[in-house]
């Protein structure tokens, strides 16, 4: 299999990135499209010309990094909060299409088994991955597998409750006080009008911090101590060898939030766990959902000629 590639596509809330992967986790060709917003037959279209623009005779399968829960035995996406997409048969739909092996996978796992497999995860059996972007994202690897859970709903670390009652979580969910509500870039613009005016954002934060500007530093820390909450209570869960911090926010402020993040996840979380666990930045920026997704294809792949 070392000659085939995979075409991995990242669906996000405002772009579809597609690439042709090889086995050992390099882009060799990459495609970007604006998501609709419109209707799903929309959105189905715009990732059938994605693949159809970087497929040849070298991409042996094909897979998918959505927003969504999915159903692992029946290739089924359930809806999702920033797309128009749910309660679709994607794996068989896209199988038809192109007669091509398709895996499926949450967006946020598929980032977690990119970082795994050719980023900051190569060589650990046991991490974890936290993405802070406009939403929060989670994928886990444990015992050097993914992790799933029940027919692959599980891992929905951005909403595991840090404050009881707390603020309103985003987009269709309903809870409250879930660590999505607290650590997306969008938590951070919203900290960052109500200290600087209706202009800033979290772009604006980040760079008053790296100028040493105290408030924003502040906002930062008391941010970075949320996220610290969740780490210690993921370290107590499941004894990661490796926790990463991907998303655009998490990358760009990663130097204001780890500090304080570690204090209090050192403070959580019990022995051995709070030895044993250290925390990285993401290696592969933007492309870590796309290389997952294509390891996902090459999942599906071995799993036919099983």
């Amino acid at each position: 299999m070392d000659d085939k590639h995979a075409i991995g596509v990242d669906v996000g809330g405002t772009k579809i990135l597609a690439g042709v992967v090889s086995v050992d986790g390099h882009v060799l060709r990459r495609h970007e499209r604006s998501t609709p917003t419109d209707t799903q037959e929309h959105v189905v279209a715009e990732l059938e010309t994605a693949i159809a623009e970087l497929l040849d005779d070298s991409v042996a399968a094909i897979g998918f990094g959505a927003p969504s829960s999915t159903d692992q035995r029946r290739g089924y996406l359930y809806p999702t909060v920033n797309t128009p997409l749910g309660n679709i048969p994607l794996r068989d739909r896209i199988q038809e299409r192109f007669g091509l092996p398709v895996g499926l996978d949450n967006d946020a796992n598929a980032a977690a088994i990119g970082e795994w497999k050719a980023g900051a995860g190569r060589g650990v059996d046991d991490m974890l991955m936290l993405t802070l972007g406009t939403g929060v994202g989670g994928g886990v690897i444990s015992e050097g597998r993914p992790f799933r859970g029940n027919n692959g709903i599980g891992a929905e670390l951005g909403h595991v409750v840090v404050v009881h009652d707390g603020r309103p979580c985003q987009g269709i969910c309903t809870g409250r006080g879930h660590l999505e509500a607290y650590l997306t870039g969008l938590a951070a613009t919203a900290a960052a009008r109500e200290a600087f005016g209706p202009s800033a954002d979290a772009h604006r934060l980040v760079r008053l911090a790296n100028e040493g500007e105290e408030t924003a530093i502040e906002i930062l820390t008391g941010i970075g101590r949320i996220l610290g909450s969740g780490l210690g209570s993921f370290a107590n869960v499941f004894g990661p060898e490796l926790i990463v911090i991907g998303g655009g926010f998490g990358v760009a402020a990663f130097e204001f939030l780890i500090p304080p993040a570690l204090e209090v996840m050192h403070r959580e979380a019990l022995e051995p766990m709070r030895s044993m666990a250290r925390v990285e930045k993401a290696q592969l920026g933007t492309a870590a959902g796309l290389i997952g997704a294509a390891f996902v294809a090459f999942e599906a792949l071995e799993a036919v000629a099983a």
